[in-house]
């Protein structure tokens, strides 16, 4: 039985893009529905470093530092909201098959570079992993603005508090992981995006549509172990 992890976000750009329900609806197994804000569905690409990346019950000195890139979107099953990714992409060969063997996650080998210059994060990832779609990301960002808790029922709110994980195994059921951590404390983020093709890389084609951008420092995490999902009906 899989371990439950405990690790960190650290230095999350959450760029997110509305999109028409039924395009992300396609790409989604039969037993989650597009979980929709104002009637809109949204794809988010969020690149981040986990920090300190443990069996929960280690210390911290144990963990192993992990960046990623991923791709995502918002869904429920039976009623329950989460988060739904189509992709992982991390550096760590260890790391990217231990994920995709016991967690059941997509995520995929990609060189990265993330650091930090005078406040803005710069970020790069390139897709090596192999049989896979090529999809290549490189961008900077920094908050830009006053910090702000995602008031109840906004926008920031619904892209951002996500408590459970939805994938699907290799056997084609849906599976959950739930997720512990604060409230994030976000910031409106400047970003200079130089190339992104996460979506077409994905399967879909890049939005036409404005993103909306949030920045935050990030914060401690803790997850249940992951479960397959049971219908209820």
């Amino acid at each position: 039985m899989v371990l439950p992890i405990a690790f960190g976000w650290r230095h999350l750009l959450f760029a997110n893009w509305p999109v028409d329900a039924d395009l992300i609806d396609a790409h989604l197994p039969d037993a989650l529905s597009v979980q929709t804000y104002d009637g809109t569905g949204w794809l988010s690409v969020v690149p981040l470093t986990n920090v300190h990346v443990r069996p929960r019950g280690l210390p911290r000195a144990a963990g192993v530092t992990l960046p990623e890139l991923n791709l995502r979107t918002y869904a429920t099953c039976e009623g329950e909201p989460g988060t739904y990714f189509f992709s992982l992409d991390a550096q760590g060969v260890a790391s990217v098959v231990g994920a995709r063997l016991l967690h059941h996650l997509p995520y995929f080998y990609a060189r990265i570079d993330h650091r930090v210059d005078d406040g803005r994060v710069r970020f790069r990832s390139r897709r090596l992993h192999p049989g896979a779609r090529p999809a290549h990301y490189a961008a900077s960002y920094r908050p830009d603005g006053d910090p702000f808790e995602a008031d109840p029922g906004s926008l920031a709110e619904f892209l951002t508090e996500r408590r459970r994980l939805y994938t699907q195994g290799y056997d084609g059921a849906v599976r959950y992981t739930d997720v512990e951590h604060d409230r994030w404390t976000l910031y409106p983020a400047s970003v200079s995006t130089k190339q992104n093709t996460l979506f077409e890389g994905d399967g879909f084609d890049h939005p036409d549509t404005e993103p909306v951008y949030y920045y935050t420092p990030g914060t401690d995490v803790v997850t249940s172990r992951n479960k397959r999902w049971t219908p209820t009906g």
